[in-house]
């Protein structure tokens, strides 16, 4: 039969008894069996008992030879394999126990039954070591209860009082602080419940913010805006403000008519009026030339509220005329298409004649007040001549017919310098207002 294998339930280590144990565990315990099965059959009470009672203390001492250290002379591996069998130990004082030691013993060999609980010697040493420290507190725990009950045992009865009375009154104050507790748990679902309330008060608060801010920012973009307009605005005021002092000390009639002379022609805003044998001038320069001067005329006479009698000036560029007041079929042209009946066209002697007739009721209206018109040269409409005091009241007639182009030119340049005068006298008394 095969050796007994076990193994160690603290460990998990293979455990192999001795070759000697082994033996002596097959046959002594099958002997053993078959004795104390013989003894109990055939044998009286008394003698079996005897020896039963033999056999136990034989099997007590193979026990302790069993769970003993090993010898000197075994090396540490057999060592290791020592192993001892925990468990209750029934004597075997009657038939029902020797069966039951008998079956078990069967059931061993067989390998049907496992032992309980097989230990290697170093966890058995661990064992005994673990419980004999579990014995000395247990036993240390007794001393102290035993030495309490001494002390509960000798206290006095005003002791015992006393400790009642401290007892009582631990327990009221347990009541009170309990009853306290219960404030302090009310207190704390009220609180817990206003928390609550208060988060979603804090919630809406923070939605209401969050909307407030958006409006906010709305609203500050608009200002910004607006801000942005406003300084846009203040500027272009500034600057219409800047452009209407320029304009008010601007004089207009200065700047929309330029009048001039160059060398012995009248010059007005470019455009030169006369002409000389040795300055040929184009008549379209000189019909736009009228033109300029029928139109500052007329500028002149409407600033100061005149309305002329007997004619009406038509400012039409190089294409101006004069219009009857009395008879509207009769209209008298301010210019002329050149040639060599230039001088014999009475018509545009009689517009001119006509124009200084505008100019003599402008210089009459110009005179009247404090700050009166006084013009260089007089004029004589009758005539039509242009008079220079200066020279010795020599006069120039402003008509083509049976006149030179000298004379005819030096009239005009007359008539332009009397206009710039009046230009002069307006443009002052206009600056004054």
């Amino acid at each position: 039969m095969s050796s007994i294998r076990f193994i160690c339930q603290c460990c998990s280590q293979p455990l192999k008894p001795y070759q000697s144990t082994e033996i002596l565990g097959l046959s002594t315990t099958q002997r053993f069996a078959v004795s104390m099965l013989t003894s109990a059959q055939g044998q009286p009470a008394g003698e079996g008992v005897g020896r039963t009672s033999r056999e136990e203390t034989d099997i007590e001492k193979q026990q302790d030879g069993a769970s003993c250290r090993p010898d000197e002379g075994l090396t540490s591996r057999e060592s290791s394999n020592n192993f001892t069998l925990l468990g209750e130990f029934v004597p075997m004082g009657s038939l029902s126990s020797i069966q039951k030691v008998a079956g078990d013993i069967f059931d061993i060999l067989t390998g049907t039954k496992e032992v309980d609980h097989p230990l290697c010697e170093e966890c058995t040493s661990t064992l005994l070591e673990q419980l004999d420290t579990q014995l000395t507190i247990t036993e240390h725990d007794n001393q102290n209860y035993r030495g309490s009950l001494e002390t509960g045992k000798l206290m006095s009865e005003f002791a015992k009082d006393m400790l009642q009375m401290e007892l009582t009154g631990l327990e009221l104050e347990e009541a009170r602080l309990v009853k306290e507790l219960e404030e302090l748990e009310k207190n704390g679902k009220r609180a817990t419940e206003d928390l609550r309330a208060a988060q979603v008060e804090t919630e809406a608060l923070d939605q209401q913010e969050k909307q407030n801010q958006r409006v906010y920012s709305e609203l500050k973009q608009q200002e910004l805006d607006l801000l942005d307009e406003l300084t846009s605005v203040d500027n272009r005021l500034r600057y219409a403000q800047t452009q209407l002092e320029w304009l008010q000390k601007t004089n207009v009639f200065s700047i929309t008519f330029d009048i001039w002379q160059e060398g012995p022609l009248g010059v007005i805003n470019n455009f030169r009026l006369g002409c000389l044998p040795t300055v040929p001038v184009s008549w379209n320069e000189i019909n736009a030339a009228w033109g300029q001067t029928a139109l500052l005329l007329l500028a002149l006479s409407n600033k100061i509220g005149l309305e002329f009698q007997r004619y009406r000036l038509v400012p039409c560029g190089n294409h101006s005329y004069l219009r009857s007041l009395t008879d509207d079929s009769i209209e008298l042209p301010l210019f002329c298409y050149g040639g060599q009946s230039v001088f014999l066209d009475n018509k545009f002697d009689y517009a001119m004649m006509a124009f200084l007739d505008c100019m003599q009721q402008f210089k009459e209206e110009a005179e009247k007040g404090e700050s009166g018109l006084c013009l260089p040269y007089r004029i004589n409409v009758k005539n039509g001549l242009m008079e220079d005091p200066a020279s010795g009241s020599e006069y120039y007639s402003i008509r083509t017919l049976l006149n030179t182009e000298e004379q005819w030119t030096k009239a005009l340049k007359f008539m332009l310098v009397n206009l710039k005068w009046s230009l002069a006298w307006v443009s002052l008394r206009y600056c004054q207002k």
